[in-house]
């Protein structure tokens, strides 16, 4: 039973993966666009993309240590 524990952690990790690379993705994407339609706003299109990016891997970075710490309280 103790493999199920591990197999659920392991899900868990890889979908919080996932779904931050994809929302990375999906935001740097609308980014690179922006700045190819406006390559005058780019600074102003990099400032305001970078806090909402390092947002989320923040918080992707907190998930993993999450499923780490519950697998290892274990």
């Amino acid at each position: 039973m103790e493999v199920m524990h591990y197999f659920g952690a392991a899900i868990g990790l890889g979908m919080i993966v996932i779904g931050a690379g994809l929302g990375i993705g999906r935001f740097t994407a609308a980014a690179a666009e922006s700045i190819a339609r406006q390559p005058a706003a780019a600074d102003k299109i990099t400032g305001a993309v970078n806090l909402p990016l390092f947002l989320l891997e923040g918080v992707a970075i907190l998930a993993e240590v999450f499923v780490l710490l519950i697998v290892l309280m274990k």
